[in-house]
């Protein structure tokens, strides 16, 4: 048996692949019903996770938008957003953003164990600090969160991330939204950097559904004999 959360992993991106531009402002390549459709799958999920780069970069709430579904999950005895997750290795993360300041829920810092030391003392207070590894290892992670109760992870970015839970071969599911215009700038970021991933040539991918939302197109791949088991 795989002791690990079913790991989802969720990702908007150009036509040619990029998940942002390089304008100050950050690029939205989905739409509200997309939005809409992502807040659903957060709402079904135990945990979040991103990188320390995406919080940086983005500040991102990692919450539950909708009333409704907050009510839901409370109902079932679960918080009203799912518990917040990131991975780092110097922990260089701004005690103010909106990882540690927003929603009342378990948040939770991976951290190399060489900056343990340093990790509490910056966010000990605001988060529980977790030694990951040195350096940090996913499969640690993954172990951990499972043991802390988390069955369903999802994985919102960044490029680092993804890159990482794929070529691990730790990723169950991919939703990938492909918004329909180019970014043609090839100092943006990408959805992956290179890797030695498990799906190539030789073994393809499972697409387990194509789906229209407005004009942006969701592709749902399965990416191990666990999907859609969680």
């Amino acid at each position: 048996m795989v002791e690990r959360p079913y790991v989802l992993l969720s990702c908007g991106m150009s036509i040619d692949g990029y998940v942002d531009d390089t304008a100050e402002e950050r690029l939205l390549l989905s739409t509200a019903a997309d939005f809409d459709r992502v807040d659903a799958v957060r709402a079904g999920c135990d945990a979040i996770l991103v990188g320390a780069a995406t919080v940086r970069q983005d500040n991102p709430r990692l919450l539950v938008r909708s009333d409704a579904r907050r009510a839901e999950r409370v109902a079932r005895g679960a918080s009203p957003t799912p518990v917040k997750v990131t991975v780092t290795g110097r922990c260089e993360l701004d005690p103010d953003a909106h990882f540690f300041t927003l929603g009342d829920v378990d948040k939770l810092v991976y951290c190399a164990t060489s900056y343990l030391d340093a990790a509490r003392d910056r966010v000990g207070g605001l988060a529980t600090v977790v030694d990951g590894g040195e350096p940090v290892d996913l499969h640690r992670v993954t172990a951990d969160l499972y043991r802390r109760g988390v069955c369903r992870l999802m994985v919102e970015g960044g490029g680092s991330m993804h890159t990482q839970f794929l070529a691990e071969g730790l990723a169950d599911e991919l939703q990938l939204v492909v918004a329909p215009f180019f970014v043609g700038d090839s100092r943006a970021p990408r959805f992956v950097s290179d890797g030695n991933f498990p799906w190539n040539r030789k073994h393809r991918a499972t697409l387990a559904e194509v789906r229209q939302i407005d004009d942006v197109v969701l592709l749902r791949y399965a990416l191990s004999d666990r999907f859609g088991a969680a």
